[in-house]
């Protein structure tokens, strides 16, 4: 068995996490004390859409996600391409950019 030392962290991760959940919509919030990003999946033509998961963060640490998230962007963009971001459209567009659908 692999010993660990001071420095590493033994992460667990179980088969349901592992899954993961799809989130196309983030709204973060702060207090004084900690922000909270509530992931959301947004259904086109479904006027309701339920918080699929909540993450709550002290600002030091909402801090170093946001420089990690950044490192990894740059990581990506390196191999895949600038990553490219609708910067006219700032509201939320309920029908995604696509035509809607009729029955």
């Amino acid at each position: 068995m692999e010993e660990l030392n001071d420095s590493q962290l033994n992460i667990e991760l179980s088969e349901e996490i592992a899954e993961g959940i799809y989130s196309n919509l983030a709204i973060i919030t702060h207090s004084n004390a900690e922000f909270v990003l509530d992931f959301i999946r947004v259904v086109p033509g479904v006027p309701k859409a339920k918080v699929k998961s909540r993450i709550i963060l002290t600002p030091e640490h909402a801090k170093r996600f946001l420089a990690a998230l950044q490192e990894n962007i740059e990581k990506f963009e390196a191999v895949n391409g600038r990553i490219k971001t609708q910067e006219e459209n700032k509201g939320f567009s309920m029908n995604f950019g696509g035509t809607i659908g009729q029955a």
